[in-house]
């Protein structure tokens, strides 16, 4: 058996779309991922089926493996041939101690490589609305660790040095050992009304930031019992944050939002609540598959030529249609006696993009908008096929039949439930820290529900309470509520994208209560 080799990767500051590109390749590419609590567990998702994790995170008050350990776990899995991905939080560089582990590799002739990540130092500061550095007030920087014992920091540090060697302090690991370091720093010449901040859980959904001056920093650190992890700074640059605190004034900052959506689906909703500040996490309850029985499908769309109308309901029903038009050969100029009607623009675009016209896009994206704007259009006899899931609504095709229609039904794709589910999302839920649930159809609720059960929670409506209720539109609130949730979030157009503007409108109406 060959050696392995060992990638030792930043995972950046805790937003994992602040990791690099050569750090993602890394993870999708290894065998075994060895994390701590400081990467973000997002990242584990882009793991390839079958790689193994290994926790070895440390917390202020215990270590879960010694750091002699985890250099010679690496070296252990190396040598059994695997592809290992050593993630660190932040830079590997700087306090990540990545010298003792490369070292032991290298004396045992394990191949290596160090993937930098973005650092704390200046990533965190920077969504605090601080440059570390500024052409008037600062022209470099000091990173110093201050996770030390105060005799430790007076060995490791030359305080009469640092104090001003440069324009700003930028102190790593240091919430409990503030007052110190506040006090050093006037001793040493720092005026006391110096400018600090400190930033917890930076760019994060979690990031807060208390300001201060080495005077006052340490009361007001013990008034608002502010924990690690967060970075200090010390210096003139944290002025700036008045101005530049772009972080905190976007419109979803502070809000983890719970997305329920098909996980093929998710990403679309995911940015959109990530471009507005929001942290998106995915908890999928459905997937979408191909019905097993095609027999009804063939048939149906081998007539082809015998259609007065194509009625689409959802991008999923476009998308399978055309997916079994290329599985059975069927030529889309087969059906060039239809029409073409769409329920809501989404729908509308994925026709459009595959150079389709659309006749009849209703005003209201359901059902029932589509067979108002239909009236005057449709006339008994005509032939309809109503591509669509297994779950969708009877409504089209009885009123459609009621009006003398013959409507064709076929299931070109089928709801599931989806497996595999975070157990670190249902420790958000227990822990109350989800703010908004959003639902974007009435088979993501009923899932939901299924998948909590099935996960040990015996009233899932319960669980859910602690978190705000928002729903695409009407039919899904009624499902929602029907189960026993209150919704406090329904769009008036039943869109993804009118969806994420309620949700962010929402939590700005409740900032400013």
């Amino acid at each position: 058996m060959g050696k392995g080799i060992v990638y030792l990767v930043g995972a950046g500051p805790g937003d994992p779309k602040l990791i690099t590109i050569r750090g993602l390749e890394c993870i999708r590419a290894c065998d075994v991922i060895v994390y701590d609590r400081l990467a973000s567990p997002r990242l584990l998702r882009e793991l390839k089926p079958g790689a193994e994790k290994v926790y070895v995170g440390k917390l202020p008050d215990r270590h879960t493996m010694k750091q002699e350990d985890i250099n010679r776990l690496l070296v252990d899995l190396a040598l059994q041939g695997k592809v290992v991905t050593r993630l660190k939080g932040g830079d590997p560089t700087i306090f990540g101690r990545v010298g003792e582990e490369a070292e032991l590799l290298y004396d045992n002739g394990v191949e290596f490589e160090i993937v930098p990540g973005i650092t704390s130092a200046i990533a965190v500061p920077a969504y605090a609305g601080i440059p570390v550095t500024h052409r008037d007030l600062a022209s470099s920087l000091s990173i110093i660790t201050g996770h030390e014992s105060p005799e430790k920091l007076d060995r490791s540090i030359h305080w009469d040095k640092v104090t001003n060697a440069t324009g700003t302090l930028i102190f790593l690991m240091g919430v409990s050992k503030i007052g110190y370091i506040s006090e050093q720093l006037i001793k040493h010449g720092k005026p006391p009304e110096t400018p600090v901040a400190l930033i917890r859980w930076g760019t994060r959904v979690e990031q807060e930031t208390l300001v201060g001056t080495l005077e006052t920093i340490e009361g007001i650190v013990k008034a608002a019992n502010f924990q690690p992890p967060a970075v200090i700074v010390v210096g003139e640059v944290v002025k700036q944050r008045r101005k530049l605190q772009w972080a905190e004034r976007r419109p979803l900052f502070g809000t983890r939002v719970l997305v329920t959506r098909a996980r093929a689906q998710s990403s679309e909703l995911a940015d959109q609540i990530e471009a507005l500040g929001g942290e998106a996490c995915e908890f999928p309850v459905i997937e979408m598959r191909e019905p097993e029985d095609s027999a009804k499908l063939e048939a149906a769309l081998t007539d082809a030529e015998s259609y007065d109308w194509l009625m689409f309901t959802s991008v999923n029903g476009v998308e399978y249609f055309f997916k079994w038009l290329k599985r059975f050969g069927i030529d889309i100029r087969r059906f060039h006696r239809a029409r073409i009607a769409a329920v809501g623009p989404k729908t509308a675009e994925a026709l459009e993009n595959r150079s389709l016209t659309i006749d009849v896009l209703p005003v209201i994206f359901q059902a029932e908008g589509l067979l108002d704007s239909l009236t005057d259009a449709l006339v008994p006899g005509q032939r309809v096929l109503l591509p669509r899931g297994d779950l969708g609504r009877d409504i089209l095709p009885r009123e459609l039949a009621g009006k003398g229609l013959d409507p064709v039904e076929i299931d070109v794709y089928e709801t599931v439930i989806a497996d595999n589910q975070d157990e670190d999302t249902l420790e958000l839920l227990r822990e109350g820290k989800i703010d908004i649930i959003t639902f974007a159809s009435s088979s993501s609720v009923t899932n939901l529900f299924i998948v909590l059960r099935r996960m040990g929670i015996e009233d899932p409506a319960a669980l859910l309470k602690g978190s705000a209720i928002a729903c695409i539109g009407p039919v899904t609130a009624e499902t929602a509520m029907n189960a026993g949730l209150e919704v406090s979030i329904q769009p008036n157009d039943s869109t993804l994208d009118a969806l994420v503007a309620a949700v962010a409108a929402y939590r700005l109406e409740a900032r400013l209560k």
